[in-house]
């Protein structure tokens, strides 16, 4: 089975003690590549070691997450523009948008995606885009784009339907399907009934946001299959094929990770 994560955080201090063991339990579930959104500055180097240790299993993505914007944002981009031949990108995120805890650095948050997306426009990456408690704020901001190319990923998609549409509107864009389709409230599976498959990738967001049976816990990429597996149930379609399909999708929308 041909497995791809398409958003973990496996740089995280939460796996510095066993990232072998979780690399060799994501293998054996089938996961070829994993791809590695950035935080900020502090978590740069390390995403950086681990992929330069496991090249062409992990990929590396450039950006400056929303909840790590503050007011000195623009040196922070300044900084990370400066060394983003460092290692071979394949997107930027996770970028985007975050006002479910306060609004202090609104504007902040606004002009740093704004920035952060003409790098996509301009150095012809995907975008991993972040966005909880904004999506009228985001559709605003993306919508000038529409026409320069820009491509990628809406991740941790959890809305409504109208809302789902709202963004695939986008063309170019999936939606990042987690967790929380397997959570006993969720509203994801009837939302997903409704959208194409061809347009959903799948990812962890590890150590977040893990799967039932383990929710609450450390969350990894080797816990995918049990995503997949609900999707399966959603699609009324085979594992594999859920796995293969959502796989492409992820390679067409990041052709850098491809080989």
């Amino acid at each position: 089975m041909r497995v791809i994560d398409t958003h973990a955080h496996l740089y995280d201090e939460a796996f510095r003690g066993d990232i072998a063991e979780v690399v060799i339990r994501a293998k054996g579930q089938g996961v070829e590549k994993i791809f590695l959104p950035n935080i900020d500055e502090v978590s740069w180097p390390e995403m950086l070691r681990l992929c330069a240790g496991g090249k062409g299993f992990f990929y590396p993505m450039c950006g400056l997450h929303p909840t790590e914007v503050r007011a000195d944002y623009a040196e922070v981009l300044d900084r990370m523009e400066t060394k983003r031949n460092d290692a071979p990108f394949i997107g930027i995120g996770e970028v985007g948008l975050d006002f479910y805890w306060d609004r202090t650095y609104e504007q902040a948050q606004k002009e740093a995606f704004v920035r952060q997306v003409e790098w996509a426009v301009a150095w012809r990456l995907p975008l991993m885009i972040h966005s909880r408690s904004a999506q009228a704020e985001l559709v605003d901001l993306l919508s000038p784009y529409r026409s320069k190319g820009i491509t990628g990923v809406f991740h941790c998609f959890g809305g409504t339907l109208d809302e789902a549409h709202e963004l695939l509107a986008f063309d170019g864009f999936m939606l990042g399907v987690n967790g929380v389709l397997t959570f006993k409230k969720s509203g994801l599976p009837d939302v997903l009934q409704q959208v194409p498959l061809e347009r959903i990738v799948v990812e962890t967001d590890a150590p977040y946001l893990a799967p039932v049976p383990f929710r609450g816990k450390r969350n990894e990429s080797a816990y995918l299959y049990y995503i997949i597996s609900r999707l399966a149930e959603v699609y009324g379609l085979p594992v594999e094929t859920i796995a293969w399909q959502t796989a492409e999708n992820a390679l067409k929308t990041f052709p850098l990770a491809r080989e």
